[in-house]
Order: C-alpha cells, then structure tokens, then sequence
C-alpha cells in the first residue's frame, strides 16, 4: 500500500509540475475564461452540490461533531453564491503575472526588471471547509500556479464534487488539465508523501488546527505558509463607545465561532468595565457563549455564571461558543497582554481615543490590527483580494490574508545590447 501511495502521490506532483510550466504561457484573457467557467459550472451543478455535501453533514452527526465543526463544513445556497461570487471577483482583479515590480537601467546599459511570477506548484492541505477547494483552485489559476489539493476526511464527498466542477472546466479549458488536482485519499500516509515531493512542489500552505499545522510544519522538505492558530483579542478602550463595542463583541465572538478570526478574549479597560460588562455579558449569554473570567472580572459580574479564567484559557483557541474575560488597568496592559496571547493574527481596539488606537495599531504584533471594527473583516473577500489561499502569521514572503501578489515570487528580466565582461 505505501509503494502505491508513493506512486500515486509522486505522480500527482509530476503532473502539476509539468501544468505548471504550461501555465506559465498562459494569458490573462485565458484564465478568466476558465474562471467564469468554473463559477457558472458551481451554480448550475448546486443541488448535486448539497446532495454530496450531506452525505458529509450525515456522517460528521453520527461522529458528532462539534456545530461549529459542523457550520465549517456545510454548504448552503448562499455558500455556493458566495463562492461563485470570489470566483467572479477573482476574474476582475488584475493579472499580478509579468508585472514589472521595479525596473532600472544600470551605467554599463543592462536594464533589470524585477518581474512578478508564479511560484509555481502550491499544494494545499485542508480541514472541514469545502469552499477552501474552489476558493484555492481559483486563486492558484489566476496566479498561474498550479495547485495540489488535499481535503479532510469530514469533507471528501463535498471536496470530490466541487473538484469534479473544476476538472469539466479544465478538460475544455485552454489550460492544462493537470493544473488542478484532488489527491483521491485522505489517508494521512498520501499527505506523509506529499511532504516529501520538494522536486515538484514548491508551497505547502495547510488550513485547518493547530495539530495539522504543526504537523506538516514538522515534517514537510517542502517551504510552509501558515499560521497556526487563531487566538485575537478585542479590547475595550475607556473611551470606547460601549454599544458599538457590545454589538461588535457578540458579533465578532457569535456569528460564526468556529472560524480563525472570530474574538476567543475580551479586554475591557477597568474604568469602564462595570458598565460595559454585565450587559455585554448578558447578550453573550443568551447566545450560549460560556464565559471565563479573571477574578476582577468575575466580581463584577456576580449573579452570572462564569467559570475561571488564567493562562490555558487566554492562549486557547476555542472555535466554539467561549470566550476569555481580562480586566486590564490601562491601553499599554492591553497591548502587553495581547502581545502575550495573541497568536499574531487578527486584533482590535475599540475607542475615540485617536492616541491610544494609532499606539495600539503601531504596538501590537499582528498581521492585521483594527480600529473601531471586528477582527472578522481578516479575510481575503473582505480584503477585496477576492478570496484569500490562507492568512499568513509569518513574517517572511507574506502576512495576513494571501492573494494574488503574495502567491507570486518574482525573478529579474536584464535586457542587454551585447554587453560582456
């Protein structure tokens, strides 16, 4: 079975290799032709879409998944909308390929250009989020990379369909066939083999928990683009408008728990907690958000029940209906607090204090940091990046949600008129 599988994973890299290096031929006009395609085929091939994503909803009950688990996994109409909606957002962005960064002419005569270009094979490695697969297809397309694309169990039938619509596309399609591709298992020796394929795959950008990230951080031969879990932070600012805050509070921690930029603590300076808390806390309630609170904030909120909170609640990431209570003295312990929690994702601060939010957006250590709005805004689609591959809390090559730009490297173009040395 490992000899199979090996073969079976090394020919999957082979071939997106060689798609690859076809796609870099490709033009703009051409690769929009196939995303249209690809969003008109989602829409008319949705009710095959819902059938085969509950057969993933049916088994994901009986394992009983957690519901928000389960909210990451399904598909809806209006999922399936939002998806050929990124596809067609994707096709009005710009080509970032053969754009020319930075060019010079140098004494001697040589002019250099520093050219955008693909980076080449990208393989994804996902959990629980169908849409990831039409959302990274398009993505790696429209950069003109070819992309590898390895789902979760929890999600294979769903995962199947939605490449199955990609693959009609491409059959028809001016591009190489090959320049999508699901690898047809899910068992983890495939993955094993995959992050050895270095001479084909050039990316390896994995979406879903801290365990699988970690995991293919540790083992892969292969650059990895990650982040490996989404711990943000909201702080309360003592000049906060405290019904905003309310409202954005409930919703950033609500609306749909389960996802990476979704609030897991609330900071609440001390001069406004009383206020704010016992209200605040009342909404998150009747949303059936269980509460952890330090001692300061368990005081105040006395008649509530709320369990304690210390280091291991304030560093979890919950991706459910929790949510990490901390009083802080002043804005310069809300940002040493969040700099010591945070897992350098997404972070806000609430307040018309124009000092304290420019000190915060400077000080705080994250790839995206608000001002007055929810750190749920940390996403491709709301980036006007039509999509995002995944949000990057490295520091090197890129940060935050990734695009288009931060799926190209570049290379360097020097024309000459004979000069030799």
């Amino acid at each position: 079975m490992s000899d199979h599988l090996f073969e079976l994973i090394e020919s999957v890299a082979q071939r997106a290799r060689t798609a690859s290096l076809a796609l870099n031929g490709s033009t703009e006009e051409e690769k929009n032709q196939t995303l249209k395609a690809i969003a008109q085929n989602l829409e008319s091939n949705r009710k095959t879409l819902l059938e085969e994503n509950q057969k993933d909803l049916d088994v994901a009950g009986k394992n009983k998944l957690s519901s928000a688990m389960i909210d990451r996994l399904r598909l809806t109409h209006e999922r399936i909308d939002g998806m050929a909606q990124g596809i067609r957002q994707l096709i009005e962005l710009p080509d970032p390929v053969g754009a020319i960064i930075e060019s010079k002419t140098r004494p001697n005569g040589l002019e250099i250009r520093k050219t955008r270009v693909p980076i080449g094979v990208i393989g994804i490695i996902y959990e629980s989020r169908p849409n990831v697969t039409i959302d990274c297809a398009g993505l790696c397309l429209k950069s003109g990379n070819a992309s590898i694309l390895r789902g979760g169990k929890e999600a294979q039938c769903s995962n199947r369909a939605l490449a199955e619509i990609i693959s009609e596309v491409l059959i028809s399609s001016p591009l190489p066939n090959d320049a999508v591709q699901l690898i047809p298992t899910t068992e983890r020796e495939a993955l094993n083999h995959l992050l050895t394929m270095d001479e084909f795959v050039h990316c390896i950008i994995p979406r879903g928990g801290e365990g699988l990230i970690r995991f293919v951080a540790e083992n892969s031969r292969i650059p990895v683009i990650k982040h490996y879990k989404g711990v943000c932070n909201l702080y309360i600012d003592a000049s906060a408008n405290l019904s905003m805050a309310q409202e954005i509070a409930v919703s950033a921690k609500c609306g749909r728990p389960g996802v990476c930029n979704a609030i897991e603590n609330l900071i609440v300076e001390k001069s406004v907690a009383e206020k704010f808390l016992p209200s605040c806390v009342e909404e998150l309630i009747q949303n059936d958000c269980r509460i952890f609170a330090d001692e300061e904030a368990t005081s105040i909120l006395a008649g509530f029940e709320v369990s304690p909170a210390g280091e291991a609640e304030f560093a979890e990431e919950f991706l459910d209906l929790r949510l990490a209570l901390k009083i802080v003295d002043s804005v310069e312990e809300g940002i040493s607090f969040i700099n010591q929690f945070g897992s350098g994702h997404s972070e806000s601060i609430i307040t018309e204090n124009q000092k304290n939010a420019e000190r915060f957006l400077s000080e705080v250590d994250a790839s995206s940091v608000y001002w007055n709005a929810s750190t749920r805004y940390t996403d491709g689609f709301e980036f006007g990046l039509g999509a995002e591959i995944g949000i990057s809390t490295d520091r090197l090559h890129a940060r935050g949600p990734m695009g288009l730009e931060e799926l190209c490297t570049y290379k360097y173009q020097i024309i000459g008129t004979g000069q030799w040395k």
